[in-house]
């Protein structure tokens, strides 16, 4: 993908002078028909021992390509299965979901998704849960294996290659979970809230990974979190979520992940500008409770 798709997500944020005052920006203009993925009036509801739950209500933006979108939103709000909708996992109420224009319909390679307890062949090498997607799928050996091995340097696991998976710290076990979900070049990576479970160092570690293979290589994701921090670190936009049945209250771009990357800003966290945003999303979500 040519590098000027990085151009298009973001704009100076301007100078903030309160918390009180921050203003979100709506999401910058796209053509229309540029969308990977459109979500449409969607709706999701379930039984309940008293009757019909709704999960989610009236759920309606686009996912352009190269964004990297963060979804937060109070505990129960549907963030995880507003990510299920999307991979195919299960089908909405109501409404329409769409990639390239076409409806989903199930799960496939197109759309990688990265859980918080990655499902991996325990008892298989590295090298073998990461080539397992595209074995699969009949890809000839000469063709996978070099990607295997791509993959794996990308994440920073190549002297581990041949380990078992249960030989791999949590951090590890993720970063194998990511190689697996890339190699196949899905269209968008789904990943959902995949670095809950790792203690607060290994989380800041694979976090600048993720943050690292989406600039370079342009590639689309979704991310669900229930961390503020995290999401401002990482996004390209944020989308908040109400409390159930969740809707979209807030839909704004973020600016601090170019930072990092293009300026080294290590303490980026500490700048006012950061600080106002995650205040403003704190008491916005606080709100929903």
């Amino acid at each position: 993908m040519a590098d000027n798709w990085k151009e298009k997500l973001y704009e100076p944020q301007g100078e903030l002078v309160s918390v009180e005052n921050v203003n979100f920006k709506g999401p910058e203009p796209h053509v229309e028909g540029e969308e990977l993925i459109s979500i449409e009036s969607v709706d999701l509801s379930y039984t309940g021992k008293t009757g019909p739950i709704k999960a989610l209500e009236n759920i309606h933006f686009n996912i352009y390509p190269g964004e990297f979108i963060c979804v937060l939103g109070p505990s129960g709000c549907g963030k995880s299965t507003l990510l299920k909708i999307i991979a195919g996992f299960i089908k909405p109420t109501t409404g329409s979901i769409k990639l390239d224009g076409e409806e989903i319909k199930g799960t496939d390679w197109h759309r990688g998704v990265v859980f918080q307890h990655p499902p991996l062949y325990e008892w298989f090498s590295v090298r073998t849960n990461v080539a397992f997607g595209p074995k699969m799928r009949g890809v000839p050996k000469d063709e996978y294996e070099p990607l295997v091995d791509e993959y794996l340097e990308k994440v920073g696991l190549t002297e581990f290659a041949n380990k078992k998976i249960y030989e791999l710290s949590g951090g590890m076990k993720q970063r194998v979970s990511i190689a697996r979900a890339l190699i196949n070049n899905p269209e968008i990576l789904l990943m959902d809230e995949p670095f809950g479970a790792l203690d607060a160092l290994t989380r800041e570690s694979v976090q600048d990974l993720t943050r690292k293979i989406w600039w370079d290589t342009g590639k689309t994701i979704f991310f669900i979190t229930h961390d503020v921090e995290e999401a401002l670190l990482l996004a390209s936009r944020v989308i908040v979520l109400s409390r159930h049945p969740g809707k979209v209250i807030e839909d704004i771009p973020v600016d601090f992940s170019r930072q990092i990357v293009e300026q080294g800003a290590t303490d980026i966290k500490f700048t006012p500008d950061f600080y106002k945003y995650r205040e403003k999303l704190l008491k916005l979500i606080n709100s929903q409770r």
